[in-house]
């Protein structure tokens, strides 16, 4: 690969439009720009949790999962690109049952919270969602395969199951809702 990065600045998206990486320009506030957006989004807010002590395991899913979203980036850069596959969803369930397997059912809500990482877990779930959210509105107007979609909604249950598993990592619990607490 040669050094595709050599300048940071074009000057080509100052008019309001952007590149995709089929070449065409598109305006930086399209369904499809603010898509890669929230993926894009989602990377840093994994990258933050990453920053934090975290299980050796773990920091290996995550970093896996880092490359699987800068691919996804990619397919929603090129239309008409695949690089989200059944496996990379499929991969996402066998970790999340072998993470959820030593856990017990939850009788009740969770909140977001606990120790800093499984905090952090939870905040990246709701980036995710959003993601997600975005990836079906942009299904909605254009085709989208359904791998992204699939792999996004996996990897936000795979958060919720992380926060739990980062609370006992630092021997908390999980943080139980109470309803009508404050009433």
């Amino acid at each position: 690969m040669g050094h595709r990065l050599s300048k940071i600045y074009t000057r080509t998206g100052d008019a309001g439009t952007t590149g995709l990486g089929d070449g065409k320009r598109v305006a930086k506030n399209s369904r499809r720009i603010d898509t890669l957006g929230e993926v894009d989004e989602l990377n840093a807010v994994v990258g933050l949790l990453l920053c934090e002590d975290l299980p050796d395991d773990v920091q290996a899913l995550l970093t896996d999962v880092q490359h699987d979203l800068f691919d996804l980036g990619g397919e929603i850069c090129i239309p008409g690109m695949s690089m989200i596959s059944q496996k990379h969803v499929d991969k996402l369930e066998t970790e999340l049952d072998r993470l959820n397997e030593p856990l017990e059912p939850l009788k009740d809500f969770i909140l977001p919270g606990g120790s800093r990482a499984a905090a952090l877990a939870h905040l990246a779930r709701t980036v995710c969602r959003r993601a997600e959210r975005a990836i079906v509105a942009l299904g909605q107007e254009e085709a989208v395969n359904d791998g992204p979609r699939q792999y996004l909604n996996r990897f936000s249950d795979l958060l919720f199951v992380l926060g739990r598993v980062l609370n006992r990592a630092a021997g908390r619990g999980d943080v139980l809702w109470q309803k009508g607490k404050n009433a």
